[in-house]
C-alpha cells in the first residue's frame, strides 16, 4: 500500500488546506487512471474516525455523501465511510473540461467545472460533500485543481500557409504569419518556438507574445530579394511546445515574391537598317521593333511611339503600331519622296525612361511601274480562297485573270507558278486575258489545299504575282477499309460470357461525318456474337463448345456516315481451341466376349472401342487393365484385349475385368468400363470314372437276385459342359458263364440283371464298360472293368483276387452307345410298330437334349461338388432303387470280405 501511495500520490503532489470554513483544496494531474487517491476528507477535516477502520463505540458512525452528482461527480469516487476521495474510471481531460476565458457559476452546491480563478491556467473541479450524522453535520466545499500535462502536439489550422513579400522589401522587414499553431495545453506545454527547416539564407523567424500570452510567428527578411531571379520559396514551418519531451507540428509555408516595377523596356539593338522599293504597295510592312521588360503584368506593358525628332513627312509615310511596333507603308512613294528616312522610336514603360532605337529606311526608286493582275473568280471564292469539290471534271474553270500594263508601253507575259493539277492559258480571242482551270480531278484525300501564284512580268523584267489558294472540298468517295480483310481469331472453349474477341478497325479517308465508321455483323453471323457499332469491339455472349462447333466464319461490315453511305466487308474466322473437358467414352459400358478355352496366348480376344471428343493431346486415350493385369493385357493404341496365357474353362469359366481409359489432358480425365470374358467349352476332358474306383474291385451277386434288379452302377463325370459333358455308358466287352445276363443303362450307368441266374451261371463276370461323352468333333471316352461274382457267399477271397489279377480275354465290341431308352426284346417282338416308336423317341430325346444342354451343364457343375471323391477310394452303392446323383454321399469301405 505504501508503494502504491508513493507511485500515485507523490508525482502529482496532492495537498490539502483546511480551514474552519470547511473548504478543502486539492490538485492533481489530468489523465490519471481510476483509483488514484485524491485526498481523505476525514483526515483533512480532523474528524474522529480513521480511513478503513470502525469508529469508537461511543462515537457515532460518520458518512460522507456528495450533495449532487453533477458534471464533476462522474470523475471521482467518494468512500461513504472513510471519506477517501479517488479518481473514477472516467479519465479527466483538462482540455475538454476547461476552455480558456470561460467561467461556470456554481449554484446550490452543484458540482461543476470552473476556470474563473485568478490564474489563467486554473481549472477547478467543484464538489459539495455532506458529512453526517447531525452532530457532525457539515457542508464541505471541495475544490480540485486539474494540472495540465503535455498530451497535445501543436497543430496548424491549415496545412498550407501562403505569404507574399515584395521584392523590394528591405532587410529586417517583419511579416506576421497568419494561422499560427494551436496547442490545447497551457503554460510551458503550449507553443513556445517556431523554426524554418530551410531558410534559403534570406529568411528567419521570430516569435512575439502579446499580453494574453499568445505567441505569433513573424517572418523576417534577412537578404535582398529579386523576383526576376526567383519568384517563390517553399519551406516547412515547425511549431514546438515546451513539454518534456517537446511535441511538434508543421505546415507548408509558401513565400511568394511579388513584382514591383524595377525594370524598364530595353531594345536588343540600337539601330535597324531596312530597304524599301519605291513601287511597293500600300500596307507593305517595312520593319518591326521589339523591346523587352522583365517585370510582370502592368509593369511590363510597353508602348511604341515616334520621337519628336521624327519629321511629320516621315510620320505620314510610315505608320507605327504603338502596341506591336510594326512599321508599314501608309502612303505611295512618288518622285518627291526623300530616299532616306531616320525613324527614332521610343519604347515606353510605366514609370521608366523610354528605350530608344533608330530605324534607317532607304527607298530605292523604280521608274517603271509593275504590271497589274486583276482576278475574276468563277468558282466559289471567299477571302482569296477558292473552294472546289473533289472529283470535279477536267477543265473545270476557276478564274479569269486580266493582265494590265499601267504604262501601256510594255509587253506583259503571264505564267503559273506552283504545283498542282492546274493550267493557266490565254483566253482567245482576247488579249491579256487568261483562264485558270483544272487539268485532272482533284482528290481531297491526296491533298486538301493548293497554293499557286499567277506571275506577270513586262519586258523591263519587272515581276508581280498574285497568290491563289484552292481548298478542295471532301466528298464521300471512299469506302471504309479494314486493316485486315481476313481476321483470324482463336478462343478457348468454355469461355466466360461476353468474352472479348478482338477490336475491329477500319479507316475512311473521307473527312467529317463521311469518315465516321460504324460496325455491323453480317447476316451469316450467329446471334451470340456481338459487335459494338461504335468501338468495333467483338464479343461472344455465351460459352463456346469446340465439340459442338470448332470453326466459325462470318462477315462483318464497316459503314460510313456519308450520303449515300459506303461500306466494305471483312471475313472473321474464329477457331475454338480445345480444353480437356471431355472424359474418354466407351462405346458400351459393358463389353462381353466369348472365347473358346485353350485360346492361344496373346491371341486377340476382342477390341475395346473408346472415343474422346477432345482434340490433340486432350483426345489421346491410353487404356489399361485395372484388375487381372497378370493374365490380361490391352494394346493402348488399338484397344486389342489379349490374354498372356492360354485359358482353361475348367479352372475358371469367366473373367470380369475393369478397363480404364485415361486421356492426355492436364489434368487428365478418365472413365472405366466393365469387360466380361466367357470361356466357351471345347471337348478337352474325357469322362472321369468315379465308381468303380478300381478294376480290381468286385461285387457279390446272389443267385436269387430277380431279373430286372439293379446290381451296381458305373458313375462318371466330365469337366466339360454342354454336349461335351453328356455321358453315355455301354458294355464293349464281356466275360463270364453267361455274360449277356447283365445290361447297362446308357444314360444312368446302372447295371441290371436281365435273366434269372441258374446253377450253371455261378462264377466271375467281367464287364468292360466304355464311358463316352458327346463332344464335337471327336467324342472322348474312358473304360472301366466291372467285376461281378455270382455266388451265395465268398468263401475263398484269395481265389477271386487271383482271377482278377489275370488279364481278361475279352473281345471288344465297337458298338455305339444308345442314350435313348430301349425297350426289352420281348416287348419289341410283341408289336411290329415298336421300331418306329423307338426311332421317334430317340429323335425327341435328342432335340430335348440340345435345347436343355445349358441346363444340364449347370446341373452337372453343381453336382460335381457332391460326387467327387478320391480316385483310389471305393464306394458302396446300394443295389436296390435308383441312385440319386445329387444326394448320395460316397464313403470309402472295404469290399474284399463281402
Amino acid at each position: 500500500h505504501l508503494l502504491l501511495f508513493l507511485l500515485f500520490v507523490g508525482p502529482f503532489n496532492c495537498f490539502a488546506s483546511y480551514s474552519r470554513a470547511t473548504e478543502l483544496f486539492y490538485s492533481l494531474n489530468e489523465g490519471l487512471p481510476a483509483g488514484v487517491l485524491i485526498g481523505s476528507l476525514a483526515r483533512d477535516l480532523r474528524l474522529p474516525t480513521a480511513s478503513g477502520q470502525h469508529p469508537v463505540t461511543s462515537q457515532p458512525q460518520l458518512s460522507f455523501t456528495l450533495a449532487s452528482h453533477g458534471l464533476g461527480g462522474q470523475y471521482v469516487q467518494l468512500d461513504n465511510r472513510s471519506g477517501e476521495l479517488h479518481t473514477s474510471a472516467v479519465e479527466i481531460d483538462r482540455e475538454t473540461l476547461c476552455v480558456e476565458s470561460s467561467g461556470v457559476t456554481v449554484f446550490g452546491g452543484e458540482a461543476a467545472v470552473s476556470s474563473s480563478s485568478p490564474s489563467s491556467e486554473s481549472c477547478l473541479l467543484l464538489l459539495d460533500v455532506l458529512v453526517l450524522p447531525q452532530e457532525y453535520f457539515r457542508l464541505v466545499k471541495v475544490k480540485i485543481a486539474i494540472r495540465d500535462v503535455n498530451d497535445n502536439a501543436p497543430r496548424f489550422p491549415v496545412p498550407h500557409i501562403h505569404l507574399s513579400v515584395p521584392e523590394n522589401a528591405p532587410v529586417n522587414t517583419r511579416l506576421a504569419i497568419e494561422h499560427p499553431a494551436l496547442d490545447p495545453d497551457v503554460g510551458t506545454n503550449g507553443v513556445q518556438t517556431y523554426r524554418l527547416r530551410d531558410n534559403y539564407g534570406v529568411f528567419t523567424l521570430d516569435v512575439e507574445e502579446n499580453e494574453s500570452g499568445e505567441r505569433t510567428p513573424y517572418l523576417i527578411v534577412m537578404g535582398a530579394l529579386d523576383r526576376e531571379t526567383r519568384e517563390e520559396y517553399i519551406t516547412v514551418i515547425v511549431a514546438e511546445d515546451g513539454g518534456t519531451p517537446p511535441l511538434v507540428g508543421s505546415a507548408t509555408l509558401t513565400i511568394g515574391i511579388s513584382d514591383i516595377n524595377d525594370n524598364c523596356p530595353q531594345f536588343s539593338d540600337s539601330q535597324l537598317n531596312v530597304t524599301l522599293y519605291g513601287n511597293s504597295s500600300l500596307g507593305t510592312q517595312v520593319a518591326t521593333v521589339h523591346a523587352v521588360d522583365m517585370d510582370l503584368g502592368s509593369n511590363a506593358q510597353i508602348t511604341y511611339s515616334y520621337s519628336q525628332k521624327v519629321p511629320q513627312s516621315s510620320r505620314d509615310l510610315f505608320h507605327l503600331d504603338e502596341s506591336t511596333g510594326a512599321i508599314t507603308l501608309s502612303s505611295k512613294v512618288d518622285g518627291d519622296t526623300p530616299r532616306l528616312h531616320r525613324l527614332i522610336i521610343l519604347g515606353n514603360g510605366p514609370g521608366c525612361i523610354p528605350a530608344v532605337i533608330t530605324v534607317l529606311v532607304t527607298i530605292i526608286k523604280v521608274m517603271t511601274r509593275p504590271p497589274e493582275i486583276v482576278p475574276r473568280f468563277i468558282a466559289n471564292e471567299a477571302e482569296g480562297v477558292v473552294y472546289l469539290k473533289e472529283l470535279e471534271p477536267i477543265n473545270t474553270p476557276i478564274a479569269f485573270f486580266t493582265i494590265k500594263d499601267p504604262d501601256e508601253k510594255y509587253k506583259v507575259n503571264c505564267y503559273l507558278d506552283g504545283d498542282g493539277p492546274f493550267r493557266l492559258s490565254p483566253y482567245k480571242p482576247y488579249n491579256n486575258e487568261y483562264l485558270l482551270e483544272t487539268t485532272k480531278p482533284l482528290d481531297y484525300e491526296t491533298q486538301q489545299l493548293y497554293e499557286i501564284s499567277v506571275v506577270a512580268w513586262n519586258s523591263e523584267g519587272f515581276h508581280i504575282s498574285k497568290i491563289v489558294k484552292v481548298q478542295v472540298l471532301d466528298d464521300n468517295d471512299n469506302s471504309p477499309v479494314f486493316s485486315q480483310q481476313l481476321i483470324e481469331l482463336s478462343i478457348e472453349e468454355n469461355n466466360v460470357p461476353n468474352a472479348f474477341l478482338t477490336k475491329l478497325h477500319a479507316t475512311d479517308a473521307d473527312s467529317g461525318e463521311r469518315g465516321q465508321v460504324s460496325y455491323f455483323l453480317g447476316p451469316d453471323a450467329p446471334s451470340y456474337f456481338n459487335l459494338d457499332r461504335t468501338t468495333g469491339v467483338l464479343t461472344v455472349s455465351t460459352q463456346l463448345d469446340r465439340e459442338e462447333k470448332e470453326k466459325y466464319r462470318y462477315t462483318v461490315k464497316a459503314v460510313d456516315s456519308g450520303f449515300p453511305p459506303r461500306e466494305s466487308i471483312a471475313t472473321v474466322t474464329i477457331t475454338v481451341l480445345d480444353k480437356n473437358d471431355n472424359s474418354p467414352r466407351f462405346i458400351n459400358k459393358d463389353f462381353s466376349f466369348f472365347v473358346p478355352e485353350n485360346f492361344p496366348g496373346f491371341g486377340e480376344i476382342g477390341v475395346i472401342s473408346v472415343t474422346d471428343a477432345d482434340a490433340g493431346q486432350n483426345g489421346w486415350v491410353a487404356l489399361s487393365v485395372l484388375n487381372g493385369s497378370d493374365i490380361f493385357v490391352i494394346d493402348t493404341g488399338k484397344g486389342v484385349l489379349r490374354a498372356k496365357v492360354s485359358l482353361d474353362r475348367e479352372q475358371q469359366s469367366s473373367y470380369v475385368l475393369w478397363i480404364e481409359a485415361v486421356d492426355g489432358g492436364d489434368p487428365p480425365l478418365s472413365s472405366t468400363a466393365k469387360i466380361t470374358i466367357l470361356l466357351l467349352d471345347i471337348n478337352d476332358n474325357p469322362p472321369l470314372v468315379l465308381f468303380p474306383q478300381s478294376n480290381m474291385s468286385y461285387l457279390l451277386v446272389l443267385p436269387s437276385t430277380l431279373p430286372g434288379s439293379p446290381i451296381t452302377e458305373v458313375y462318371a463325370v466330365d469337366k466339360d459342359t454342354g454336349m461335351n459333358a453328356v455321358i453315355a455308358y455301354s458294355i464293349i466287352g464281356r466275360r463270364g458263364p453267361r455274360p449277356e445276363s447283365f445290361r447297362i443303362d446308357p444314360k444312368t450307368g446302372n447295371i441290371t440283371l436281365e435273366e434269372s441266374l441258374m446253377q450253371n451261371d455261378y462264377g466271375l463276370y467281367r464287364l468292360l464298360v466304355k464311358v463316352s461323352d458327346h463332344g464335337y468333333p471327336e467324342p472322348l471316352h474312358s473304360t472301366v472293368m466291372v467285376n461281378l461274382f455270382v455266388n451265395d457267399t465268398v468263401s475263398n477271397e484269395s481265389y477271386i483276387e487271383s482271377l482278377l489279377r489275370k488279364e481278361p480275354d475279352i473281345s471288344i465290341e465297337e458298338k455305339q452307345p444308345q442314350i435313348s431308352i430301349e425297350p426289352t426284346q420281348k416287348k419289341m417282338e410283341s408289336a411290329s410298330c415298336m421300331p418306329t416308336l423307338v426311332a421317334l423317341s430317340i429323335i425327341s430325346l435328342c432335340s430335348i437334349a440340345l435345347v436343355t444342354g445349358m441346363g444340364i451343364y449347370i446341373c452337372l457343375r453343381k453336382g460335381k461338388k457332391h460326387h467327387r471323391a478320391d480316385e483310389n477310394l471305393e464306394v458302396q452303392i446300394p443295389l436296390n432303387g435308383r441312385i440319386n446323383l445329387h444326394m448320395l454321399e460316397k464313403k470309402p469301405m472295404e469290399i474284399s470280405n463281402i
